[in-house]
Order: structure tokens, then C-alpha cells, then sequence
């Protein structure tokens, strides 16, 4: 019997389309609060330093929406517990927005709130979170802090910068709309760890060790930076081009300096790069053999040489 032929809608196309031509290349000005509980420092580094543009499917991306809208219901839902929740800083009119170490890390709160019904009195930072039903069954079975390391760490980071020392995490099942809900004590001691760590990341000249020398270890495969950071495997790929992968530029107190050009640069200019953009030699996956004022050139595996010259970038040469 034939087989049925399968049946697509040009119009689910057209939507999942939308969303992958409005995404943009997934890269933040700073380090997150978000990741910075992540256990890969090397991965961190990536993040900050631009290495790998984001390239997710349409359906990803409009799930990711799936959880921003969210946050609107669960503070009304707060509000009509009595509580008093404040979305925006009164101060700016904006998001309530963390930063430390020269404006590149930090993060944007989704809220916070008092007259909680657990602690009446007490001002705490709000996190809403969105899952699915394994992973909200794993929360309710193990608790926020181990269940999701990276969500602990978020809240620790907005409570120690803004000087709070209670959090509610509030997590919606997908699948069911339960909703799980924890208070959260601060950690002063973990949250300086992360404070330090966030420093040692961003003003790391190189990147940081492996978590794994094995690409195939299950954290290195589900990592966007396995092509780039396991770059001996057969699919390694280029780092991106711009500033933040160049060896002429530094992250300084409120923004990057360009050693090259003796400049500030402006985050349009990190993300267009000059043509004299040279990959940070740790990037590359060769061993360096030759260097001039513009040009650095490396030696592969495969014994094939390749010339760092700025915009001509290698592909398929190791």
C-alpha cells in the first residue's frame, strides 16, 4: 500500500518563519544572572564573548514566548492573593534591573513583591518560571535548589544586588497549570561565589578548561558551543565574527575598549567588527606558528596552515 502523502500548512510555516526572522543572534550586551549558575565556566565565556550565534527553531522560539506571557497572569494571580507587586522599578518606570562588575553582569527581575501571604511584612524578589510536566514533577519532588540550579542561582544574584534577602519562585506546569510555589532564603555566601565567578568569567582573557575533554559528555552535547569549543571534531565549527572574539578588545568599566583603534566601542561596533578583526588565538583550533602587526597564523592537525588576516575567516581547513 502507498504510503499517505504527509500534509503540511504553509501557514505554521509562515508563523515558526515569524518568529526565526525576528530573533535576531540570541547575544546580550552582559553576562546573565540567568546563566551564571550554569557549571561550564567555558561555556559562561562563550555566552559573554559572543562566540556562537543562537539558532533556534521557530516552535522553540514561540514557546520561549509562551513563558514571558505568562508573567503577567501569575501577577495578577499574586495580586488578587493581596499581595503588592511591583513590575517596574517606580524610580526608572523600567524593569527592575541588577548590574555589578562595570555594567557586565547582571540581570532584569520579573518582579517583587510584599504582603505575601507566607511573609506579610517582608520584600521579595519574584521569579516565574514555566515547565514541563517532567520537569515540574522533578521540582516539586527535589525543590528549586537542586532541582534548578541555574533558577537558584538567578534568585540568589537579584537578592544579594538588591539587598533582599527572600525570594518567591513561582513555577506554572504547562501541561496542567498547577502551580508550584517556594520561598527562597538568601545565601550570602553562595551569592558572593557567583559574584566572584561572574568576575573571573568576564575578565578572563582566554577561555576558561573544559568541563569535559569528551565532546560526547552529555553537558558538551547539549551545549550550542560544542562545534566551536570541541573544535577537533569533524563538525567544528568558526567562532562568530565581531568584536567580542577579537584579540584587540577588553571588557572595561562600563562597556569594551578596541587596543587596535585606542576607542571605546559601542555595542553596534561589537557586533559589525572592522576588517582588522583577528580571532583570539584560543579560538582557533590550531597551534599558533607565526604572527605579524595584522596577520597571526596557525598550524592545524592536519598540517594545513591558515592566515588569520581579519574579515577571510578558515572553513573546512583542519
Amino acid at each position: 500500500m502507498a504510503e499517505l502523502p504527509s500534509i503540511t500548512s504553509p501557514t505554521r510555516d509562515a508563523i515558526f518563519a515569524a518568529y526565526e526572522a525576528d530573533a535576531g543572534d540570541g547575544f546580550r550586551a552582559h553576562l546573565g544572572a540567568s546563566l551564571i549558575g550554569k557549571d561550564c565556566e567555558r561555556a559562561l565565556w562563550f555566552d559573554f564573548r559572543w562566540v556562537t550565534r543562537a539558532q533556534h527553531p521557530g516552535r522553540l522560539l514561540r514557546l520561549f514566548e509562551t513563558g514571558q506571557l505568562e508573567e503577567a497572569r501569575l501577577v495578577q494571580n499574586l495580586r488578587r492573593t493581596g499581595a503588592t507587586v511591583l513590575e517596574v522599578d517606580p524610580d526608572t518606570g523600567r524593569q527592575f534591573r541588577v548590574q555589578a562588575h562595570g555594567g557586565h553582569f547582571g540581570g532584569s527581575l520579573d518582579g517583587v513583591a510584599i504582603n505575601l501571604l507566607e511573609a506579610p511584612k517582608t520584600w521579595h524578589v519574584l521569579e516565574f518560571k514555566t515547565h514541563s510536566v517532567k520537569s515540574f514533577n522533578d521540582l516539586l519532588a527535589k525543590k528549586v535548589r537542586e532541582s534548578k540550579p541555574l533558577h537558584f542561582a538567578q534568585m540568589q544574584t537579584y537578592m544579594h544586588l538588591m539587598g533582599l534577602t527572600r525570594a518567591m519562585y513561582l513555577a506554572v506546569c504547562k501541561d496542567t497549570d498547577d502551580v508550584y510555589v517556594e520561598r527562597v532564603e538568601a545565601d550570602p555566601a553562595f551569592a558572593m561565589g557567583l559574584m566572584t565567578k561572574a568576575e573571573r568569567v568576564i575578565f578572563a582573557d582566554t577561555p576558561p578548561p573544559r568541563i569535559s575533554p569528551d565532546p560526547s559528555w552529555y553537558q558538551c552535547r547539549m551545549c550550542d558551543h560544542a562545534p566551536v569549543c570541541h573544535a577537533n571534531a569533524s563538525d567544528a565549527a568558526a567562532p562568530e565574527v565581531n568584536c567580542r572574539t577579537c584579540l584587540h578588545a577588553t571588557p572595561v568599566d562600563g562597556g569594551w575598549h578596541c587596543a587596535r583603534h585606542d576607542r571605546r566601542l559601542t555595542e553596534a561596533d561589537q557586533r559589525a567588527a572592522c576588517a582588522m578583526h583577528l580571532f583570539i588565538p584560543s579560538l582557533v583550533p590550531g597551534q599558533q606558528v607565526d604572527a605579524g602587526e595584522d596577520w597571526v597564523e596557525y598550524e592545524f592537525a592536519s598540517g594545513n596552515r591558515w592566515r588569520d588576516t581579519g574579515r577571510t575567516k578558515y572553513a573546512n581547513t583542519f
